[in-house]
């Protein structure tokens, strides 16, 4: 019997287990040239990673001045979604050290869940077309809840999708990995240990995000988890 001190673990998606940084930023640079706004240069994409398409480009566009009213920002959203839906996994791979480790949870009885602000179709696309989907027992994007009571979507920051991971993975002793503060905020929400992928598109130096462990590669998740028993 494995004296692993986990029985399941959420994974985030983008900056976590998957590199996705170059298909997004077309996207968003695609959405933005659309609506005559500058490119984002590659160095300054990640800064506006996390919380999902919506909130990346209303970064990019704010950090512009341009205008955030429906009539105006909708289109470009629709035009975001549209780009990368036919484009989300051109750039996109695992991080090194992703597929060893999943093998070596896997083998140790683990169970794994994505949970993602990533719309779930675009992020069950992806997982298809690298050929990850069957690792995960689950998988939960920014949109597979629905919507809270004032029309918010039921994601990250919220406790409701690393809960539901738990409950869809039968977990007892569940543990959350991310790289932003959403997916901290989240897994304290939910009460349970993080760890932050200090490697990924952390939108604040890693050690300042509050998480219980910090690795600098995927490969040094599970020493990590250990050490948090």
């Amino acid at each position: 019997m494995s004296d692993f001190p986990f029985d399941a673990i959420g994974l985030d998606l983008d900056g976590t287990l998957l590199d996705t940084k170059a298909d997004l930023a077309a996207a968003v640079n695609h959405a933005l040239a659309d609506g005559g706004y500058q490119q984002v240069p590659g160095e300054k994409v990640e800064g506006l990673i996390g919380g999902g398409a919506k909130v990346m480009l209303a970064r990019a566009i704010e950090a512009q001045g341009g205008s955030m009213a429906e009539e105006d920002f909708r289109p470009l959203y629709k035009t975001l979604l549209r780009y990368y839906s036919q484009h989300n996994a051109v750039h996109t791979q695992p991080f090194p050290g992703v597929i060893e480790t999943l093998d070596e949870l896997a083998a140790m009885d683990v169970k794994l869940a994505v949970v993602t602000n990533k719309f779930e179709g675009f992020a069950a696309e992806i997982l298809e077309q690298l050929d990850l989907t069957d690792r995960f027992v689950t998988l939960i994007g920014g949109d597979s809840l629905g919507k809270d009571a004032d029309g918010n979507f039921r994601a990250k920051p919220a406790a409701d999708p690393v809960l539901t991971a738990m409950e869809r993975c039968g977990s007892r002793r569940l543990a959350f990995v991310g790289d932003s503060t959403y997916d901290v905020m989240a897994a304290r929400a939910a009460g349970v240990p993080v760890v932050a992928a200090g490697y990924g598109y952390c939108d604040k130096p890693a050690q300042d995000l509050g998480a219980d462990a910090v690795i600098d590669s995927f490969d040094a998740l599970i020493p990590a988890l250990r050490g948090l028993a």
